[in-house]
């Protein structure tokens, strides 16, 4: 059994920051490529921003530049800087994370979500 559980959100104002975290744990052998997912109310899930085992990273064009994901393969944790918050980045943020379990499987996880609120 593999979770991951995500935290750091909250209600932040325009031009703030936050950062969150998630943390994966359970019978993990590797964890490969992960990625923080984002949704609006209303909108269709969107791919924020990815980082690969070896640190590579892409962006959405609205986050770019903004935002820094990165990750400390020891801890299985992936982190996501989030500066310079606009309104529009309200969103619940998704964790997800291609995992290789110890049952020498391949499988996708979803973290539950956190809420990340940005107004004034």
């Amino acid at each position: 059994q593999v979770q991951l559980v995500e935290s750091g959100g909250g209600l932040v104002q325009p031009g703030g920051s936050l950062r969150l975290s998630c943390a994966a744990s359970g019978s993990i052998s590797d964890i490969f490529t992960m990625h923080w997912f984002r949704q609006a109310p209303g909108k269709q899930r969107e791919l924020a921003a990815t980082i690969t085992y070896d640190g590579r990273t892409n962006y959405a064009d609205s986050v770019k530049g903004r935002f820094t994901i990165s990750r400390d393969n020891a801890k299985n944790t992936v982190y996501l800087q989030m500066n310079s918050l606009k309104p529009e980045d309200t969103a619940v943020y998704y964790c997800n994370a291609d995992i290789w379990g110890r049952n020498q499987r391949l499988v996708n996880y979803w973290g539950q979500g956190t809420q990340v609120t940005v107004s004034s």
